[in-house]
């Protein structure tokens, strides 16, 4: 687990080492244990090391390939590298270390863009030609490793995070309207935008090509299309179990391989407990399982993480705190998560991470499981809303009308959904977190950017004809929720103490095999992750296991009207600041005073819009830089 950065200038102009140093610098967290820069003219690469596999300084970055045609800078793990070590054995004289990044040179010198078909893990790197004068880099299948890059006719530049780019050159800083919008109502800016227009995200399971002509985009693995097979149904539920338990074991034991001692986050969860049942089965030694627990008991999940631990023997440790002891997160909060970003859940996962990091250096985690088996209660909901869309849109019309006479104020929400045009819509609509607040952008913009609804409709084009709404659900989400929110959340607040996240529900046989399992192994009876939840009862005790989900969830609700309402008064009635920006501050206010007095929980979108004022005035504009 590494940062990276880098710059190709097309002009005649030279590339400051220093620069691209003190832009790999920024990155340091993200890789405390070395540090390189390469230069060459107008070419530029730096890195951070968080040495894992070859921790001696024959796995240092950035690397040269023998022949020194090609140089590499490298994030991330590929599990897979020793087989194909064995594989390019006929093709490489001798290897100068034991790391993957040596492998990942090897694979592209023999297969070109193609080496990453062959990649099982998470990674973003990038490898310059310097024979060809071309640059290649790519982005794992599902996301898990973030890759920000800018492009212009004078130069090409990337890295980890966005502060990093913008260290490498002057970029303009103009807010992008159409990634604002999407930010407001979802709470993340999805790829391949970025907030700020000279800025673009690597969409997850894409490579690009540079070089003079400019910057080419090719997707090289894709789910959408990929049908569930119906056969399935009338296969053994055991039989499909063993199949399922061959593939997590695979993919954990193939998730091990580290030079430097490693855990697993446990939550007391489905996934969690899965994953750390496994390691446990498969590891000669006891495992370092970890949790953070509260003392309010409507947050703590430590208990039935606990249960879990004492039952699989594990060597757990778990640190209570507060839930206000978070607040103190905040400053770390604004700093590293330099995009706005809504979920407030990063608060917990940043203390796991903390505590895991005296520890250990690599912890497993569980993300995925809900996306890839139905694990979230949206896909319950569509799925129960399908034959409703195949009314009549004058029934439909009706039928919404009636419901949202109902007093309760969830009834109006669904009478909202209801009267979306069909069910992936109804489905942005149940995930956006502005919901029937109105828009909070002035209309001009509004009326020129696309919706999350269009965003989601567009990319259900790409889904198999007959697919449900729940399996669409799920899609959505595996294809932006995943890999914007989720796993940007885990893989910063990790980095930000050195801790490497590694993600075994969400290897690429494993997701494929997702794909072709049909909605009733997933959803059946009420029971989300019917199929995932049968195999972790092979694992853990059902009686164990069983119980409502929770989630890692934070108060944002209460501290707004304590801890931080001063804080959040003093940012929502600053005019100076609003001046500069696309907001509507007075119905930004009135959802303030909505919320202030408790007359409806408008936390979601207030901490959405606090959290884009932050970064506006930290990162957002040229006096703030």
């Amino acid at each position: 687990m590494c940062g990276i950065a880098g710059i190709i200038r097309f002009d005649d102009g030279k590339t400051d080492a220093a620069v691209v140093g003190a832009a790999a610098e920024m990155l340091s967290k993200r890789g405390p244990d070395d540090s390189g820069v390469w230069t060459e003219g107008g070419v530029g690469l730096g890195h951070r090391r968080l040495a894992i596999l070859d921790v001696t300084q024959a796995g240092h970055q950035p690397m040269v390939s023998p022949d020194g045609r090609h140089v590499i800078v490298f994030n991330g793990e590929i599990y897979n590298f020793l087989a194909l070590r064995r594989e390019l054995a006929g093709t490489v004289d001798t290897w100068s270390s034991s790391s993957d990044t040596e492998v990942v040179l090897a694979a592209y010198a023999k297969w070109g863009h193609d080496c990453v078909s062959r990649f099982h893990g998470m990674f973003a790197f990038a490898i310059w030609d310097r024979w060809e004068k071309v640059l290649f880099a790519a982005r794992d299948r599902m996301g898990v490793k973030p890759f920000y890059y800018h492009g212009s006719a004078a130069y090409f530049s990337f890295a980890s995070r966005p502060r990093a780019l913008f260290g490498l050159a002057n970029l303009r800083r103009d807010i992008d309207e159409e990634a604002l919008r999407l930010y407001l109502e979802s709470g993340y800016v999805p790829a391949p935008y970025a907030i700020q227009k000279a800025v673009r995200k690597l969409p997850p399971a894409h490579y690009l090509l540079v070089d003079q002509k400019g910057v080419r985009l090719e997707r090289y693995w894709d789910f959408r299309s990929i049908k569930p097979e119906t056969s399935w149904n009338d296969r053994p539920e055991e039989e499909l179990l063993d199949e399922l338990d061959q593939l997590v074991c695979r993919s954990v034991q193939s998730r091990l391989i580290s030079d430097v001692p490693l855990g697993a986050f446990l939550s007391g969860g489905i996934d969690s407990s899965l994953v750390a049942g496994i390691m446990t089965r498969v590891l000669s030694h006891r495992v370092k399982t970890f949790t953070i627990g509260f003392y309010e008991k409507d947050y703590d999940e430590s208990r039935h993480a606990q249960n879990v631990a004492e039952y699989l023997g594990t060597d757990h440790h778990c640190e209570t705190l507060r839930v206000d002891d978070l607040v103190g997160l905040l400053p770390d909060f604004q700093k590293e998560y330099d995009e706005p970003f809504f979920d407030s859940s990063a608060f917990p996962v940043m203390a796991v991470s903390r505590l895991a990091r005296k520890h250990v250096t690599v912890s497993l985690s569980g993300d995925g499981g809900d996306e890839l088996f139905g694990g979230y209660h949206y896909y319950q909901i569509a799925e129960k809303l399908r034959h409703f869309f195949r009314l009549p849109g004058f029934v439909r019309a009706g039928v919404a009308s009636l419901v949202g006479t109902l007093p309760q104020h969830r009834f109006r929400l669904l009478s909202r959904a209801l009267r979306e045009p069909d069910a992936s819509s109804a489905f942005a609509f149940s995930r956006s977190i502005a919901k029937d607040f109105g828009h909070v952008l002035h209309r001009d913009v509004v009326d020129r950017t696309k919706s999350m609804r269009q965003m989601f409709s567009e990319a259900s084009a790409a889904f198999p004809a007959d697919l449900h709404p729940g399996e669409q659900g799920m899609r959505l989400d595996a294809l932006y929720t995943l890999p914007d929110d989720y796993l940007q959340k885990v893989d910063v607040a990790s980095m930000l103490f050195s801790l490497e996240s590694r993600d075994p529900l969400l290897d690429q046989d494993l997701v494929e095999w997702a794909m072709k399992l049909p909605l009733e192994w997933k959803l059946r009876g009420g029971t989300s992750k019917y199929l995932l939840r049968k195999l972790a009862y092979r694992y853990v005790p059902r009686q164990i296991l069983d119980r409502p989900k929770q989630g890692f969830g934070v108060p944002i609700d209460l501290w707004l009207r304590g801890p931080l309402r001063s804080w959040a008064e003093e940012r929502l009635h600053d005019k100076g600041l609003f001046s500069k920006l696309p907001l509507d501050q007075d119905v930004v206010l009135a959802l303030w005073e909505m919320h202030s007095l408790g007359r409806r929980n408008v936390h979601p979108l207030l901490w959405a819009i606090l959290m884009f004022l932050n970064f506006f005035d930290a990162y957002g504009s040229d006096a703030a830089a």
